[in-house]
């Protein structure tokens, strides 16, 4: 996604509602940590440490645990999530940072319970947004922020750190996409009677469309 539209996402919620207030931080909290969706469903109120330089904790898969940086405006959303749905936890507390009431019982927040609020912002987002894609998922927060970070500098060794990738090939998959997503950008501003949009411009870094999608799609 493009920042556009990570805007108009995150302006969709109604926050003077609690639901509105726990979704927009949910989506918020994806996009900082670019975190998968199972880490920051997985997250418990302890996890998250407020200070000088506010981190989360994320437990990722193979039981292994990385921590992520967290903005100060992150942070902000968060104490006003906390007021609203821990007002009574500690820093020390174990429970489920986003959980639903069922049975008059907190239990964990489900990933179809996300992927339905998420549809349906993406939905009104689009309304005022064409950037916003058809079909907005939990890991397209975590591709975005990973693209997004490679565009404004940092080194992919620390970016896949930051995705708790094993192997940095993975990571290479967004240096890829940026280039292809600049060559189209290049390819409309274009006059289409540029010699450099012919036939024989082979020396241009081709990517084809759909094999970068699924190899993005395909990060876990």
């Amino acid at each position: 996604m493009s920042e556009a539209a990570v805007k108009a996402l995150l302006e969709q919620p109604d926050i003077s509602t609690a639901k509105g207030l726990r979704n927009r931080f949910f989506m918020i909290l994806m996009y900082d940590t670019a975190a998968r969706i199972g880490e920051v469903l997985n997250l418990r109120v302890k996890d998250i440490h407020p200070g000088a330089t506010p981190t989360a904790t994320l437990h990722g898969k193979g039981a292994k645990v990385r921590t992520v940086p967290l903005m100060k405006k992150t942070m902000e959303h968060f104490r006003s999530y906390i007021r609203t749905f821990h007002l009574d936890a500690d820093c020390f507390s174990e429970e489920y940072l986003f959980y639903v009431i069922r049975d008059g019982q907190k239990r964990p927040m489900s990933d179809d319970n996300v992927q339905k609020f998420m549809k349906a912002y993406g939905f009104s987002a689009r309304q005022v947004c064409s950037e916003v894609p058809e079909n907005v998922h939990p890991h397209l927060w975590r591709h975005s922020r990973a693209m997004h970070l490679y565009q404004h500098g940092m080194d992919l060794t620390l970016i896949s750190q930051w995705l708790g990738h094993a192997q940095l090939d993975t990571t290479l998959i967004y240096s890829h996409a940026d280039t292809e997503q600049k060559r189209k950008a290049i390819e409309q501003s274009m006059d289409s009677q540029n010699p450099l949009l012919g036939k024989d411009s082979s020396f241009r870094f081709q990517v084809d469309d759909e094999e970068v999608l699924k190899k993005l799609y395909g990060l876990k």
